[in-house]
């Protein structure tokens, strides 16, 4: 059983090899061996505190009480957030809270609704 990789275009595993390149018969790209990839590309998955897999747009919920730097109150056990955004950094999660405005969330602190 040969292991040839699958196609970057439409990740097709039914790839041949002709000459040096590599074919796709079912979006018919071509490739050359050195432009093959390596590893698969890691796609960063965002989880909550339950383990649920998290999305832009999805409505969670603060599982803990939350003191907000800059003596500004706190978040309450319970608040619902709605209209996520998932993002890189410091915090996993952009939002705007009722009452509070727009913050960052760590994933950890939230569960999926």
């Amino acid at each position: 059983m040969s292991t040839l990789p699958a196609c970057p275009q439409c990740k097709s595993e039914f790839t041949y090899e002709d000459g040096g390149m590599f074919v796709c018969p079912e979006c018919a790209h071509e490739w050359s061996a050195q432009q093959a990839p390596a590893a698969a590309e890691e796609v960063k998955v965002w989880r909550d505190a339950a383990g649920n897999v998290l999305q832009d747009g999805d409505t969670v919920t603060v599982i803990k009480d939350l003191k907000l730097k800059g003596g500004g109150g706190v978040v309450k056990m319970g608040t619902k957030v709605k209209n996520i955004r998932l993002v890189d950094g410091d915090h996993d999660i952009d939002c705007k809270i009722d009452g509070f405005g727009s913050m960052g969330l760590k994933t950890e602190f939230v569960k999926k609704v």
